[in-house]
C-alpha cells in the first residue's frame, strides 16, 4: 500500500473545476499537482504545478505523465478505460479501472448495485430499436431512455411519454447502447459522498438534498430534510457500495427518496461531486481534501459537519453577479476561472452556512 508523502506529486486526470478544487486542496496538504487534460487554460490548469495537454490515448504523453507523478486520481469518470489500463502498471491509480469500468456504463452500474442487494428503478438494457420496443412493453411509460455511457446534466437522455415515441427516442440519443429506466415519482433526490482509504476505512458525509433546474444541479441543502432512519439507511447503502466496489478514493451516491421512504440508488460518480461543494466551508474536511487524502494513501479525516449549509450553482450569466454576492458577508463565493460564459455552463458556486440547530433555507 503506497503512501504518497507531502512534497510529492499527485496526478489528476481532467482539467475542469473539480480538478481545480482538488489541486487547491492538494496544495493545502503540501502536495504538488500535475494535471493531464485537453484545455491549457482550463480551471485546473490555472492552479496546478504542472500541466500536460494531450489526448487520453497519447501513450507517449501518458508515460511521461506517469513518470512525473507519485499517484494518479481523476476529476471525472469519462476517462477512457484504456488510459487507466496503461497507467496502472506504472503508478498507483485511485480509484482504479474496476471502479471506472462499472460506473462508466449505466447497465453495468445498475446490475452491480442490484447484485449487492441495493434497489434501483426498474431498467432494461437497450442495444437496438427492437430492444427499445421490448423494453417499453416491459417497463411501460413514462420512462427515460439514457445512453449507457458519457451522459451527464441531462445529456444523452429522452423521456418517453408514450410507446409511439420509440423511434424518435432512439434517433435522439444517436442510436447508442442505452438503458430504459422506469420513471419514478420520487419525493426528493439526495446524495451521499463516501470516501474509502487504502486500508479500507470509510468516511461518509451526511445526506444532502439536491434540487435541479433544466437537468442541472441548482441547489444543495445540507443536511437533507429526511427522517433519521432514511439518513442512516442512505449512509449504510453508500458504505456497502464503496466496500463492494473496492473503492479507493471518493464517490457520490445519488438516490431517490420515494413517498413511502423507500430509497433507490440512481447513479454513482467516482470523484468529487457538485453536491459536495458545501463541504469546503461546512465540514472540518472538505470532499476535495478527503479525495486527495485517499489518493495519497493517507488516513481519512473526519467528515463531520460543523454547520448546515446551502450551496447554489452559478450557471451561465449568474456568475456576472459576483459583486452582489460579495456584498453579503455570509456568502462564500467560488469562481472557476472560465473565460466564456454559456447557458448551462457551471461558472462557479456560492455557499451560505447556518448553525447546526437552524435548518438551511434558500
Amino acid at each position: 500500500m503506497t503512501v504518497i508523502v507531502p512534497g510529492q506529486t499527485i496526478g489528476i486526470l481532467g482539467d475542469g473545476q473539480l480538478g481545480r478544487m482538488m489541486a487547491i486542496a492538494a496544495a493545502e496538504l503540501g502536495y504538488k499537482t500535475h494535471i493531464f487534460g485537453q484545455d491549457k487554460d482550463g480551471p485546473a490548469a490555472q492552479i496546478c504545478t504542472t500541466m500536460t495537454v494531450a489526448s487520453y490515448d497519447d501513450k507517449k504523453a501518458l508515460k511521461k505523465f506517469a513518470d512525473s507523478v507519485d499517484a494518479v486520481t481523476l476529476e471525472f469518470e469519462n476517462i477512457p478505460l484504456e488510459t487507466l489500463r496503461f497507467l496502472e502498471p506504472l503508478v498507483p491509480v485511485r480509484p482504479g479501472q474496476k471502479v471506472l469500468q462499472i460506473t462508466q456504463d449505466r447497465n453495468l452500474e445498475k446490475n452491480f448495485i442490484n447484485k449487492i442487494g441495493i434497489p434501483t428503478a426498474p431498467f432494461f438494457n437497450v442495444e437496438s430499436l427492437d430492444d427499445l420496443k421490448e423494453a417499453i412493453e416491459t417497463i411501460g411509460t413514462p420512462s427515460i431512455l439514457k445512453t449507457r455511457r458519457f451522459g451527464y446534466d441531462g445529456k444523452g437522455q429522452f423521456k418517453l411519454i408514450t410507446a409511439t415515441q420509440a423511434e424518435l427516442a432512439w434517433s435522439e440519443i444517436g442510436e447508442q447502447d442505452a438503458v430504459l429506466e422506469g420513471f419514478i415519482p420520487f419525493e426528493l433526490e439526495i446524495s451521499v459522498i463516501v470516501a474509502r482509504g487504502i486500508n479500507g476505512d470509510i468516511e461518509t458525509y451526511i445526506p444532502v438534498e439536491n434540487r435541479h433546474k433544466n437537468h442541472i444541479l441548482d441547489i444543495t441543502l445540507a443536511p437533507a430534510d429526511v427522517e433519521t432512519s432514511i439518513s442512516d439507511q442512505a449512509i449504510e447503502m453508500a458504505r456497502t457500495i464503496a466496500e463492494e466496489i473496492e473503492l479507493v478514493g471518493l464517490m457520490a451516491v445519488e438516490m431517490f427518496v420515494l413517498t413511502d421512504g423507500t430509497l433507490l440508488v440512481n447513479e454513482l460518480a467516482p470523484r468529487p461531486h457538485n453536491s459536495g461543494h458545501w463541504t469546503i466551508e461546512g465540514c472540518s474536511t472538505s470532499q476535495f481534501k478527503q479525495s486527495i487524502r485517499a489518493a495519497a494513501g493517507l488516513p481519512l479525516a473526519s467528515a463531520e459537519r460543523h454547520s448546515n449549509a446551502v450551496m447554489r450553482n452559478l450557471i451561465g450569466e449568474d456568475a456576472s453577479f459576483w459583486q452582489d454576492i460579495l456584498s453579503h458577508p455570509e456568502m462564500s463565493l467560488h469562481l472557476y476561472g472560465k473565460a466564456e460564459s454559456r447557458p448551462g455552463r457551471k461558472m462557479g458556486h456560492v455557499t451560505r452556512l447556518f448553525p447546526l440547530d437552524t435548518p438551511p433555507n434558500i
